[in-house]
């Protein structure tokens, strides 16, 4: 006899990186357990018509700032998660520039217990710097799935880490396997152009842009990559911004290196026009550029040369992002639940396809963060991780609408066409009807225990610092033998 099954969802249309297809998908507790025919569908307690409806994997957003623990005023854990149910996002990766930073042990404590009322499931990155290089294999053993290095500096001020010790702590990740999310642009060009321009009265919203050029990207790029080539750590490169760093990407992957990349909507859909009309709503790092880098990065999306699609979830108070002078305005601003509705409008203008999105927003980072197969992905055996999109709802974005505590949006005011109806998270509904489902916070939790990142692939470890300060008289072991070539 059959088992009987939790749910049967039928009549929609699941999609994958490669084909959509007409199915009905089973659900047993947290797990997909079918996909298929609807005759071959097993009993199930409960069904769902989802008629016209496309079924996408839930998005898994590598890049948010749920500003948890110390910044309650801009954001929680519960009302970022809630944001990122209502957007059809059911993983997110948080980033350690909270307050205390993610540096220690008992920073990341602090940081799990606030996470115990998320309503998505949730990886969190562990800070990378000089101060937390003896911390990162103590951070690992106690749920940290991966690190970020603020290469270029952002809210929270946290200090670069030093080129030494970014190298030092890839020595220590590459043999692990442990992805590092890098901000990359050059700090020290980032700091001394803002005080040129300070200096001289700037105080308009294109100062900013001024301060930030491309060429503190390509230099910052360049150097984490050639650190990470060298040891065989795998890095990320965040919030991609500029057309002109592009082919750095596409060099160091065609030598080999194991680098992912994310661009984000205000990447791909703003520039400097709307900055003009916005001012200071649109301040981020990096900054929002010229028209000329928007259509480039959708190009690199297309080819793989960018892997995925993140937020970047920056929440501040509209106070904070609303200031006279640029340079008091905070930077970022919320993304995550209205990240979804913005790509699938673009779908609809045929800018790309539901597979292509598929692609971006679930398959490419579930691979990134080792979770491929157990999410990312419709199929029997995984989380029953489900967005319900209706291509067809058109609507407009509301600020006042969103239930992150930062009412405050550049896409405010945006039509859209493609929304996410349902949510369902490890076979739970989180977001049902267009509405948050009040119970399901808490539901959500770590990804540290299904993480399983590909076997390592380091390089020129006898060079590593470990290596020598371990050897004797401090040459390196295995090193090659000096030849005197008098």
């Amino acid at each position: 006899m059959t088992r009987e099954v939790d749910l049967v969802i039928r009549g929609a249309r699941v999609v994958s990186p490669d084909q959509i297809i007409e199915a009905s998908v089973a659900i047993a507790g947290e797990h997909i357990v079918a996909v298929g025919h609807d005759d071959t569908m097993p009993p199930a307690q409960a069904e769902m018509r989802t008629d016209g409806l496309y079924l996408l994997p839930g998005a898994i957003d590598s890049h948010v700032h749920f500003r948890d623990p110390g910044y309650p005023n801009k954001e929680t854990w519960k009302t970022g998660s809630a944001a990122a149910a209502m957007g059809g996002v059911t993983t997110v990766f948080e980033m350690p520039n909270t307050n205390p930073p993610t540096g220690t042990v008992e920073a990341l404590r602090i940081k799990l217990k606030a996470a115990e009322s998320s309503y998505c499931d949730f990886g969190i990155h562990g800070l990378l710097g000089d101060e937390s290089i003896d911390q990162l294999e103590a951070l690992l053993d106690a749920g940290v799935t991966s690190f970020k290095a603020f290469v270029g500096n952002t809210f929270g001020n946290l200090p670069a880490p030093t080129d030494g010790a970014l190298l030092e702590g890839f020595e220590i990740l590459a043999p692990l396997g442990i992805r590092t999310v890098v901000h990359a642009e050059n700090s020290s060009i980032l700091f001394r152009r803002q005080k040129h321009l300070q200096n001289a009265g700037r105080i308009d919203s294109m100062a900013h842009l001024a301060a930030r050029p491309a060429v503190a990207e390509i230099e910052a790029i360049n150097r984490v990559l050639t650190l990470a080539e060298w040891t065989g750590a795998r890095v990320h490169i965040a919030h991609h911004s500029a057309a002109d760093s592009l082919y750095l990407l596409r060099e160091f992957k065609s030598r080999g290196v194991d680098v992912t990349a994310e661009t984000c909507p205000q990447y791909l859909l703003l520039n400097t026009d709307h900055m003009l009309k916005l001012g200071g709503v649109m301040r981020v790092n990096p900054p929002i550029r010229e028209a000329r880098h928007n259509q480039p990065l959708w190009d690199a999306l297309m080819d793989g040369t960018l892997d995925m699609i993140a937020t970047d979830h920056a929440p501040h108070t509209p106070e904070e992002k609303t200031r006279e002078s640029i340079w008091e305005c905070d930077c970022g601003f919320p993304g995550v639940e209205t990240q979804m509705p913005l790509m699938l409008t673009e779908v609809n203008r045929g800018r790309a396809s539901l597979m292509d999105y598929v692609r971006w927003s679930s398959v490419a980072p579930a691979r990134a963060w080792g979770l491929y197969g157990t999410k990312g992905v419709i199929a029997p055996g995984a989380h029953a991780d489900i967005a319900f999109v209706d291509m067809a709802r058109a609507g407009t974005l509301s600020q006042n609408k969103l239930q992150s505590i930062s009412k405050i949006s550049p896409w405010n005011g945006r039509a859209v066409q493609g929304y996410p109806l349902h949510t369902l998270l490890r076979g739970r509904f989180v977001m049902r009807d267009g509405k948050l489902v009040a119970d399901a916070a808490g539901w959500g939790r770590s990804v540290k225990g299904i993480q399983k990142m590909p076997t390592p692939k380091p390089r020129n470890m006898e060079h590593y610092s470990s290596a020598i300060i371990d050897a004797p008289e401090g040459i390196p072991a295995n090193a090659a033998p000096l030849v005197d070539a008098l």
